[in-house]
């Protein structure tokens, strides 16, 4: 992948050089080859890597129905300032992987969020399935609770909810052949380490109520 990178930006360099360096003819060339090269990457993504992003769009969602109880369910101002940070970073994915989907012609999911009612069409993925998610049963008990409680379970259910999401990206890896998309490998690897970074702060601030 690094070297196709390179590859490319050789060419775009040459295709905007004077007159001079090259013909007219040829900088054509290399700019049929560059957008060659470009439709070569697009197309190099498997079923495991659609699955992904249609799963993880819904996965990403429910995380946006909880974090959005924190401002109304009386939770501590640190709790408040996580779940913003969780719902501004969770948006920001699900249009990533929204486009990846729709630059590469698959369906692509569309979110619909009522109260604590999780709807996705298109896609035809059942995110109540996926890893870490939440049933309707906590779902319901998250939004029942107030102050401290409320922090407690927020976290909790949290914790469980990125540790799905680390597990799925860790099931996209292990299979053979997926992942090679470098925008779809990106991702995948940036959800990741952020998923992992949040879980080790919330047990933290867990740990901390407990005291």
């Amino acid at each position: 992948m690094q070297v196709s990178r390179i590859l490319l930006c050789a060419a775009l360099i040459l295709i905007a050089a004077p007159g001079s360096l090259l013909a007219q003819n040829d900088k054509e060339a290399l700019e049929a080859l560059y957008w060659a090269r470009q439709k070569e990457a697009m197309s190099r993504f498997t079923q495991a890597d659609v699955d992904f992003m249609t799963g993880m769009i819904g996965h990403h969602a429910q995380a946006l129905i909880m974090s959005r109880l924190a401002p109304t369910n009386d939770a501590s101002a640190s709790v408040q300032v996580l779940a913003a940070r969780i719902i501004n970073a969770q948006n920001d994915e699900i249009a990533l992987m929204q486009s990846w989907l729709r630059d590469r012609e698959q369906v692509v999911p569309q979110v619909h969020i009522e109260g604590l009612q999780l709807t996705i069409e298109g896609g035809g993925h059942h995110a109540h399935h996926m890893p870490g998610m939440l049933t309707q049963v906590q779902l319901e008990e998250l939004a029942a609770a107030r102050g401290q409680v409320f922090d407690r379970l927020f976290l909790t259910y949290m914790i469980q909810h990125h540790a799905g999401a680390v597990t799925m990206v860790e099931d996209l890896f292990a299979v053979d052949g997926a992942a090679q998309d470098e925008a779809a490998y990106k991702l995948a690897s940036s959800i990741h380490v952020d998923q992992i970074t949040e879980i080790a702060r919330m047990q933290e601030m867990l740990d901390s109520l407990a005291q």
